[in-house]
């Protein structure tokens, strides 16, 4: 036990004299620190990143459904200049529902983007606006909180009709219910009869609970739309476990609609889950071979950095060492000291990098160029990051410094 203590008491006295010695370079320490930082943002943004990724798909993956396809009208991976983007039609979506097999629900739709709602004095810019068929809150498995949803009726009447997300009923409406309350959407008289619930998910022309839903007859004649052609079809499928198939079938279907030969490329995008996972698998692995060699770059070359200066600063400090060794300081205090000191430096610089990391995350999804998701990880990573740089490239300065004779070390610089 008195060993231990011993052990214990040099350790903390060889802490005091290591940040003593920190504080007396501290231009040295401070590039260092720099060093480690820069490589520790790049890892915070990494692992706040893939975790912004992955709770993305895990939300999207559940919006979607894994009984679900969307198909979108033109090529979403060749996005040629100029392509026409309106290719699937009214006569598309009947073959669908009669020829597809497995299928049980075929929604069109079409969005027009930033209208203004007003309501009383209450005025807000609605990001989306969709026109759809009936069903719509069933075709996205998209519960409404009151109210119904678009009917068949509200379809052929080009009923002015519409359902309102949870958060554009919030801003004009407060506490109240919208049921049976008439907007003016774009000076358009539009009565809501359905509420969604919140859903908290980004989707496509932003939040998907910042959206109005109309019957698409009434979108497409308010707003002087193409009638024959819309830009999407929500489709739903019996047997999940066989999308595969469902959507081999609906490509081989379509391609024969439209006509397209072997040789040419679809003129439509087809969109599941399992494709929805597989794009971001392949960004998140680009996102995190591209930081990761970054952060790695970085932390050794800050490694280097401090193993370089450290390696002066025992040259520096030979008569202070050698000293301290005349005096009865262990071979392992002085190794101690110097891993300590290396240790310290990278922690402070895991501090500033994690700092920076957070900054740098929270810029990135401001931008939305990012989802970013930090968690405990973020300092679990970023600390044992810095300890192993400290420990690893402070090593060998600190053997260094542990192997010099008292002797040799007072004379050098005697």
């Amino acid at each position: 036990m008195s060993r231990l203590a011993e052990i214990l008491t040099v350790a903390w006295r060889c802490a005091g004299m290591a940040w003593h010695a920190l504080r007396a370079a501290r231009v040295r320490s401070l590039f260092v620190i720099a060093g480690v930082a820069l490589g520790i943002a790049s890892l915070t943004v990494i692992v706040a990143a893939v975790d912004g990724a992955e709770r993305k798909a895990n939300e999207m993956v559940r919006v979607f459904g894994p009984d679900a396809a969307l198909l979108l009208g033109g090529n979403i991976e060749s996005r040629a200049v100029g392509q026409r983007t309106l290719t699937l039609s009214y006569e598309d979506a009947a073959a669908l529902r009669r020829s597809l097999p497995g299928v049980y629900l075929v929604v069109p739709m079409r969005a027009k983007s930033n209208v203004q709602v007003r309501y009383g004095g209450r005025v807000t810019q609605v990001p989306v606006v969709v026109g759809t068929t009936e069903s719509y809150a069933r075709a996205w498995d998209w519960p409404l909180t009151e109210g119904r949803d678009l009917t068949r009726d509200d379809l052929r009447q080009g009923a002015r009709v519409g359902l309102i997300g949870d958060t554009i009923a919030r801003e004009l409406f407060g506490d109240e219910s919208p049921i049976g309350r008439t907007v003016l959407m774009d000076r358009f008289p539009l009565q809501i009869v359905g509420r969604l619930s919140y859903r908290g998910v980004v989707g496509g022309g932003g939040a998907i609970d910042d959206r109005i839903i109309i019957p698409i007859t009434t979108l497409t004649r308010r707003f002087n739309l193409d009638r024959k052609y819309f830009r999407a079809l929500r489709v739903k499928f019996h047997h999940p476990e066989s999308m595969p198939r469902h959507v081999a079938n609906m490509r081989s279907l379509l391609r024969h609609l439209h006509g397209l030969r072997p040789e040419e490329m679809d003129d439509f995008s087809i969109l599941t889950a399992d494709e929805i996972l597989k794009f971001l698998s392949t960004f998140k692995g680009g996102l995190v071979l591209f930081l990761g060699v970054t952060a790695l770059v970085a932390m050794v070359v800050g490694g280097f950095v401090l193993a370089n200066l450290f390696y002066l600063g025992v040259d520096e400090r030979r008569s202070e060492i050698g000293l301290k060794m005349a005096l009865g300081a262990p071979r392992w205090a002085i190794l101690t000291q110097i891993l300590l000191e290396a240790v310290i430096l990278t922690s402070i610089g895991a501090l500033f990098g994690m700092g920076l990391g957070m900054a740098m995350g929270q810029l990135l999804a401001r931008l939305e160029i990012l989802q970013i998701l930090f968690s405990w990880k973020v300092f679990g990573f970023s600390l044992t990051a810095s300890l192993v740089i400290g420990l690893l490239f402070g090593l060998k300065p600190a053997r260094r410094a542990a192997s010099l004779s008292p002797i040799d070390a007072l004379k050098g610089n005697g």
